[in-house]
């Protein structure tokens, strides 16, 4: 068995989901490091980075209480939805209320990782050094993040005009007085076509589909805290889902009355889209809705619907790319470029792999990364231990596949390979960390 000053791990990113797992693998007496390719801490919050897709006017989307982190709650004065300088401010207090800066080496990149007969060999690269050191780790939690790294389609035809992904959007000054094309009604797309309506020349948006839109307040409350009120309610789901169907369409109304198209799935079949604006500013008739792009010519862009309309700036809010450049496929247990681990976060076979915060909830993240990483870290330990409950978790995670799917309710759509729904994965993952107790 390895001794407790032998096994040493090493935690990728020290965004909200590398900074949770160094602190819950160090305070259960773990030695670990982590590394990040930034000049500091807080990853895709930190604006000034240029991996981060943070813009100016960016907040929370999901509130305050149903993010934080469950022993470090964000300050009083903050407001229900912090804005991105907010939320690294808290980031950074987190990390000094743990003491996790000191175990971060910044501006240091992952070159590779192999795994060896009994440890992991991690290169690593400092910013600026053309030399990489090899280092051995005894288990790696991977939380580099998944929304650096654009998806850009291909359009037929060439456009005259300045086309640019959400990745490079940072302020409204860049639709000033432009004819302004949204691609994509994510969040984010939903966030930059309002800005567009209101500080472009005109504003336009294209959406694939039809989608429900969430007002971030309900009778001055969060509306996700009320979610999960109701979803604590001891009724049945379908009356659950019929109730919120009510709240939504009671504070903003079907989205065809604005003019938008009318969704083709159910109010939780996709991620939820938190944006009472958009349907204003299309009501208002200030942001123009079109359907898929077929093709552009110049300045003019052809819709699926046989429209066209000449636009100067299209901003393509089309996702991201899910990456692990420093890992091969079939080590991650990889298909079709997704990792597949149990509750995607717990390699079925190798018992030293972990990756933390690859998930798309519909509801705060944070708190489900830390359940995560309670989970890995009371893992190692039980298994350096020696306790039977690390080989019932073993037996479970081999036995489970990739656990709760996307698959499983939301649209099966590349946008929701890591949805997952945030009370019954909560309720899960709160499960397992019991089992270590």
């Amino acid at each position: 068995m390895t001794s407790q000053h032998e096994f040493r791990v090493l935690v990728i990113g020290a965004g909200p989901s590398g900074l949770v797992a160094l602190k819950n693998l160090r305070q259960i007496g773990i030695d670990t490091v982590a590394v990040d390719r930034n000049v500091g801490i807080g990853g895709n919050w930190d604006i000034r980075s240029p991996h981060s897709s943070v813009y100016e006017s960016t907040h929370l989307i999901s509130s305050k209480g149903m993010t934080q982190f469950f022993d470090c709650p964000m300050p009083e004065e903050y407001p229900e939805y912090p804005s991105h300088r907010e939320v690294l401010a808290y980031l950074h207090f987190y990390a000094e209320r743990f003491e996790l800066d000191r175990y971060v080496r910044k501006n240091t990149s992952v070159v590779s990782l192999k795994k060896g007969d009994s440890s992991w060999q991690i290169e690593l690269r400092e910013e600026g050094s053309s030399q990489s050191t090899t280092e051995s780790f005894a288990a790696v939690v991977i939380a580099n993040g998944h929304h650096a790294e654009p998806m850009m389609p291909t359009i037929a035809g060439q456009f005259a005009g300045e086309s640019l992904h959400a990745h490079s959007y940072k302020h409204h000054r860049q639709l000033e007085g432009k004819r302004v094309l949204v691609v994509g009604a994510g969040n984010s797309g939903c966030d930059i076509a309002v800005e567009a309506a209101i500080h472009g020349q005109s504003a336009a948006i294209s959406m694939r589909r039809g989608y429900h839109f969430f007002p971030k307040f309900i009778r001055g409350k969060p509306a996700d805290v009320v979610g999960d009120r109701v979803r604590r309610w001891p009724i049945p789901r379908a009356w659950q889902q019929r109730l919120s169907q009510f709240v939504v369409d009671w504070t903003i109304g079907k989205p065809q009355r604005y003019g938008l198209p009318k969704p083709e799935h159910g109010l939780f079949d996709a991620h939820p889209i938190i944006n009472s604006q958009l349907p204003y500013y299309a009501g208002h008739g200030k942001l123009k809705v079109f359907p898929d792009v077929r093709s552009w010519d110049g300045e003019s862009i052809e819709f699926t619907d046989g429209r066209r309309e000449a636009f100067d700036m299209v901003v393509f809010a089309t996702g991201y790319q899910l990456v692990f450049p420093f890992i091969e496929d079939d080590l991650l247990n990889s298909h079709n470029g997704v990792p597949k681990l149990y509750l995607h976060a717990f390699h079925p076979t190798d018992d030293t792999l972990f990756v933390a915060g690859m998930i798309q909830p519909n509801s705060g993240q944070w708190q489900l990364t830390d359940l995560q990483t309670q989970i890995i870290a009371r893992f190692l330990k039980a298994k350096q231990e020696g306790r039977e409950v690390a080989q019932r978790f073993r037996e479970q995670k081999q036995a489970g596949g990739i656990g709760l799917s996307s698959r499983d309710h939301f649209l099966a759509t590349t946008r929701h390979q890591l949805e997952v729904d945030y009370f019954d994965y909560r309720r899960t993952l709160t499960k397992i960390v019991r089992q270590f107790d």
